[in-house]
Parts: C-alpha cells; structure tokens; sequence
C-alpha cells in the first residue's frame, strides 16, 4: 500500500479530495499536524464525505509524531524543486509520497533531509522570455496528489 501523507494541510477542500482519492486507489493517509480546520466526525459528516469510513487515516499530531513513526523510511517529496520527475521515480510498495502545506510547501530541514528523494512535475506552461512570465506558480495539491498517487500505483 502507498501512503500519502499532507505536511500541516491548509485547504479542508484539498484534504478532502486527497482522501478521496485515496479510498478509491486504496493507499493509507496520513495528516501531519498540527493542522487549522476542524476534522471531527461532526465536520465529516457535515461535509457529506460519505467515502470517510472508508478511509485509511493516520492522524500525526506533530512533525516529530510523523517522523518517529516513518523512522528510517524516506518519503518521495513532491516539490517544484524536485530532481526527479514523477514518472521516472523507482516507487515500490510501501512507499510514503510527502506533500507540503499549500502556502509554505515543505520545511527545508526535510528537503535537506532527504534532497536525493524529491519529485517534480513539468510545468510546461511557466515558458516565457525577458519580462513575460507566463504560468503558474504551482499545480494544485489534490491535483498534484492525483497525478503522482497513478503513477505509482502503477509502478507497484
């Protein structure tokens, strides 16, 4: 089973998605806290998210929760700064796919961490000359989850 874990998750909306997505491609969540919306069973339900008793969920309290419980594991980082791209990683079961917060991505001491373990997607849209810039600072988070959650579930 993949895992996919959310660095002090922003958006209750990204979140949600995120774990949609991971009921339906069975790969386990986890939540690195401490995060700023409300993630009670009242909220769920509130919300509508039907899918929720299904999901696979691990609620880490602080960054230092998370890390004891990834231990010697190294996570895939999913960064714009990445040295891989997404589709060319050697995923393997078990792995954990780390997003940052979508206002601050990752802390640097991670990426410094594990700087041999970050993925990118192209943006191909952010060409321009001189002055013009066109594009996109970044790619969504569910969407970004989407995209590299496939493809490693088809590589496992």
């Amino acid at each position: 089973m993949i895992h996919v874990a959310l660095y002090q998750p922003a958006i209750p909306q990204n979140t949600g998605n995120i774990a949609r997505l991971c009921v339906g491609m069975n790969a386990h969540l986890h939540i690195i806290g401490p995060i700023i919306f409300d993630m009670s069973d009242r909220a769920v339900r509130r919300a509508g998210l039907d899918y929720w008793p299904y999901l696979t969920l691990t609620h880490h309290e602080t960054p230092a929760a998370f890390l004891d419980w990834l231990g010697s594991r190294e996570p895939w980082l999913i960064t714009k700064h990445g040295t891989y791209r997404f589709d060319q990683a050697p995923y393997a079961d078990e792995d954990v796919l780390l997003l940052g917060n979508e206002n601050t991505g990752l802390p640097e001491d991670w990426h410094a961490r594990w700087p041999h373990r970050r993925i990118h997607i192209p943006m191909p849209g952010n060409s321009g000359s001189g002055d013009t810039f066109r594009g996109v600072r970044s790619y969504n988070l569910a969407n970004t989850a989407a995209i590299v959650l496939a493809t490693a579930i088809v590589r496992v």
